[in-house]
This record gives structure tokens, sequence and C-alpha cells, in this order.
């Protein structure tokens, strides 16, 4: 059985990937990144969530002769013209500081009007194999920015996200039902095809 890591150490994650990875009949050995704990974590310092997830497919299949698989992902305010983006873990200065960065956000969209809030979640997917080859994907979560936060579900800025075409945030629903929807899932999904192509 062929062996593929996923550059995370977050569990949801792993589930996640598994789950689509099995619907699709895909016979794989999905691993996180803590089964090889000597390898230490790679920066992110692309300009893209593209970029920093190659950078991390990549890191990985080369420290463990292994098919790798990476994302990153983000906020994107349209009023912000994309941002914070590749800077949303780390927007109020202090990478992680969910609620920091989700006080920061909403205090400079304090004066937008609910027309001019729309945002999305972005997330690009990439796999990256030892002889690199590489492969990237991508997934949104179309939304508006709620002017308080709802919800306890989720995290980062799940609480603000309202998707298109419901009436609670992110943080309102069920982890199945944003699974169901999320750009993440949308990029796991999509990497389905390149995973069945390059591993078979």
């Amino acid at each position: 059985m062929t062996r593929l890591i996923l550059a995370t150490r977050n569990a949801g994650k792993i589930t996640e990937l598994h789950a689509i990875l099995a619907d699709a009949g895909l016979d794989l050995e999905l691993v996180g990144a803590d089964a090889y704990p000597e390898i230490p974590d790679v920066k992110e310092t692309g300009v893209t969530f593209a970029e920093n997830a190659l950078l991390k497919a990549h890191a990985l299949a080369q420290a463990t002769g292994l098919p790798a698989v990476a994302d990153d992902s983000g906020l994107c305010v349209d009023v912000l013209n994309g941002a914070p983006g590749i800077f949303s873990a780390r927007w109020s200065g202090t990478h992680g500081d969910d609620r920091a960065n989700l006080d920061l956000l909403l205090a400079q969209l304090g004066d937008i009007a609910e027309e001019h809030r729309a945002a999305h979640f972005a997330c690009a997917a990439a796999l990256a194999l030892p002889d690199g080859t590489e492969r990237v994907v991508e997934g949104r979560m179309e939304g508006t920015l709620r002017s308080a936060p709802a919800g306890t579900n989720g995290f980062g800025y799940d609480p603000i996200l309202q998707p298109t075409g419901y009436d609670r945030t992110c943080a309102e629903l069920t982890p199945a039902e944003k699974n169901a929807i999320s750009h993440r899932g949308k990029a796991f999904r999509a990497l389905v095809p390149v995973v069945r192509e390059l591993l078979g």
C-alpha cells in the first residue's frame, strides 16, 4: 500500500482527507507529519497559497522519499484587496492568535457597509512526489463577513464568515455541513483525480 503524507499535525485535517480518499476508492495509507517528528516544520515564505503549499509538500517528499500533500489557506476580503490572505494566521502580528486576528479585522471593517463585505476562504492543496513532480489544485468558499462573531464551531475567521446561501456563519455550521462546502474540502476533493493519476 502506498503511504501518503499530509503536511499537518492537525488530526481533523487528516481525518477529512482520509475520508475523501476512501470515498473515491483510493486505498492509501495516509499519515500526518507527526509520523516523522524529526522533520522540522517548513517556513511559509511563499507569496501565494499555492507557493506555500508546494514548499511544504516538496520539503516532506524530499525528506521522506514519499509522496506528500500540503495545503495552505486563508481569508480573502474583497475590500482589502484580498488581505489578510496568506497572512490570515498572523494578521494581528502573533501567529495563531485567532481572537486577536478576528478583532483586528472587524475593527478594520468597522465602517464598511454590509453590501461591501464580500469575502471568501481560499485553499490551495499541493501533491509533490520525491522526483519533483508537482500538482496544485484550489478551492474557494464564498461569503460575506458579519460585523460580530457568532458560533463556537470551527476556528480562525469561521465565526464571522457567512457562506453564500446560508443564514449562519461557518462557526454555526456542523462539521459535516462545513466540510461539504468548505474551501479545504473542495481543494481536497479536486486532488482526488491528481492522486489517482500520479499514485494509481
